[in-house]
This record gives structure tokens, C-alpha cells and sequence, in this order.
């Protein structure tokens, strides 16, 4: 017969990949975590796993498993946190996930304020690519996700949060640039842009051959910080959503010209799963993210601009 204790050892070796670090996670001896393994692959009747030099793999059986058993601890996991939650107290652990460029701009004051808030919920931030984030969401790793729309429609519930715009960015060496940029002109710039691989390169390629142009960047880099840093101090400009370069704008670092004919946007979105309510802690956690998030999509006047105005 199988055990709810089964389904939790086997949940924590899939997702670890190691004997070692599942049964580190589970505060439990290896011999231990391998005997229910044992017994659960007795019961199932295949293998569940190949040990090879980097620790062990899922077969297909046991993806298959995966797939069953996560839905069954996440509704789980709610019902404890519920069953001990006092009133107007919340508790539990909540697994978020955003995506770089969003939480670049949202993510710390999000926390901030729902940790002073909540006290005894455990929050896990993942970051990463839009796809990926919501594939977890999807199979109930991740309680919720703030992502950028896909292009086709993603199997978990959606949100709409907020359309936000790109902006040209450029640093000192650019000082003399107007306020709103054609995207045509913004285009032939000495650019700096992600990879083909980001999801905001995609986007971007999309609006670009909406427009009947062509982005050909001189360099292309994924991490937005090192884009940052590379367009505040040479004459590299770059094309970001307003909540990714806020807070450098607000330093005085760089400095973000609207793009016009066409202005560009990205759709954010709140993904959730479709056949799991969040836990009152999620919930609320998802509600935090989407508040701070639409407030970090909106313009932020940088220093030049806000002395300009005395």
C-alpha cells in the first residue's frame, strides 16, 4: 500500500536528484529514505529511478508519478497551514516566483512589507524565465508566479497585472537625447539587449517586426544588471520595462527616454494553478506582489529631470 510518507520521500529525491540532499531535506538517515524507496518501487512494480555519477535520475514512470503525487502534497501542505492558522493570523510557506526583470524593480519591497506583516509565513522566491516559471506553477511547485504573458495560452489561470513600457535607456554620454525617441531611431542605436534565449528579447523581436524593423544589437547580454552598468557608463543604450531600471533612474545613474511610433509594452501576469485555491498565506502574498508591482511599472523621475523642474 502506498504511503502518504512514500509520496513525500519521493517528491524530495525527484526534485533534489541526490540520496544525500533528499534525505538532508527530509532531516532523515540515507538507509531510511532508500527502504521507503524501496517499498514504493515494490509497490508501483518498475524502477523509479537510475543511479548514475551525479546522483539519480527519474525514469519515465517516475515523471509520471511526479506528476500525481505533487497536487496531492500541495493540498496538503494548505489544509496543515489552515488547520493551525489562529484568526487574523497567517501561516505556512508560500513558493513565489518572478521573473528577473520584474523582481529587479518589486521583489525586495515586496518582501519587506509582507514578512513585517506576516511574521510566521516562510516565504521561497524562485527567478527565472517566464516559461519555466510558469511550467512550475503548473506542476505545484510554485504556489504563484508574476511573469510575462506567454504568446500562447499557458495551462495554469492568468491574471492580468499591468501592460508596462519598454524605455530607451542611456547614460551620461546621451544627455542630450529628447524625451521620446521613435523606436526606428531608437533601433539603429549602439544597442545592448538580451539574449535570444530572454524572454524580453522575444518580446522585443516581436514588437520590432510589428514595426517592419530590425534589432541588431552590438552586444548581447542576459544579466540586466551588467546591461545597467555597461549603458551608465559608455554610450550603450538598451531597451527595458520602466520597473527594471527604476531604481537606477531614481539614483541618477542612467536616465529612460519614452520609445514612440510605436510605444512598446510587455503584458505582466499573476499564474496560478487551475485546480488548487492558494492557501490564505499565497493569496495574500500574491496580492502584495501584484500591488508592488504595478507601482514599480509606473514612471519614476530621475534626478536631472526632478532639478530641471525646481
Amino acid at each position: 500500500m502506498i504511503e502518504f510518507k512514500h509520496a513525500l520521500y519521493f517528491i524530495s529525491l525527484y526534485e533534489e536528484g541526490s540520496v544525500t540532499r533528499a534525505a538532508r531535506r527530509l532531516n532523515i538517515v540515507q538507509p531510511a529514505l532508500s527502504m521507503q524507496l524501496a517499498k514504493l518501487e515494490a509497490e508501483i512494480g518498475q524502477p523509479l529511478f537510475v543511479r548514475n555519477a551525479r546522483g539519480v535520475q527519474p525514469t519515465p514512470e517516475a515523471k509520471r508519478l511526479y506528476k500525481l503525487f505533487m497536487p496531492v502534497l500541495a493540498d496538503f501542505a494548505h489544509a496543515r497551514d489552515q488547520a493551525v492558522q489562529k484568526k487574523g493570523e497567517l501561516v505556512g510557506h508560500v513558493r513565489a516566483g518572478m521573473v528577473v526583470t520584474i523582481a529587479q524593480g518589486a521583489l525586495a519591497d515586496t518582501l519587506a512589507a509582507f514578512s513585517s506583516a506576516h511574521p510566521k509565513v516562510t516565504v521561497e522566491v524562485v527567478e527565472g524565465y517566464s516559461h519555466a516559471l510558469i511550467e512550475s506553477v503548473a506542476r505545484g511547485k510554485l504556489d504563484v508566479a508574476i511573469v510575462n504573458k506567454p504568446r500562447r495560452p499557458p495551462a495554469v489561470n492568468i491574471q492580468p497585472i499591468v501592460e508596462e513600457e519598454f524605455v530607451l535607456v542611456a547614460g551620461a554620454n546621451h544627455a542630450g537625447l529628447p524625451a521620446a525617441i521613435p523606436f526606428r531611431q531608437a533601433a539603429g542605436m549602439k544597442m545592448v539587449l538580451p539574449t535570444m534565449d530572454h524572454g524580453l528579447r522575444s518580446i522585443l523581436e516581436s514588437l520590432a517586426a510589428r514595426a517592419g524593423l530590425e534589432l541588431l544589437p552590438a552586444l548581447e547580454v542576459d544579466s540586466i544588471n551588467a546591461i545597467l552598468e555597461l549603458v551608465a557608463a559608455t554610450d550603450f543604450v538598451t531597451l527595458l520595462p520602466r520597473s527594471a531600471v527604476g531604481r537606477s533612474i531614481a539614483r541618477g545613474q542612467i536616465h529612460a527616454h519614452r520609445v514612440k511610433e510605436p510605444s512598446l509594452y510587455r503584458e505582466v501576469i499573476c499564474a496560478t494553478h487551475p485546480k488548487h485555491p492558494l492557501s490564505a498565506a499565497a493569496s495574500e502574498l500574491a496580492r502584495v506582489m501584484i500591488e508592488r508591482v504595478r507601482a514599480a511599472a509606473r514612471p519614476v523621475p530621475s534626478r536631472r529631470r526632478a532639478a530641471a523642474g525646481r
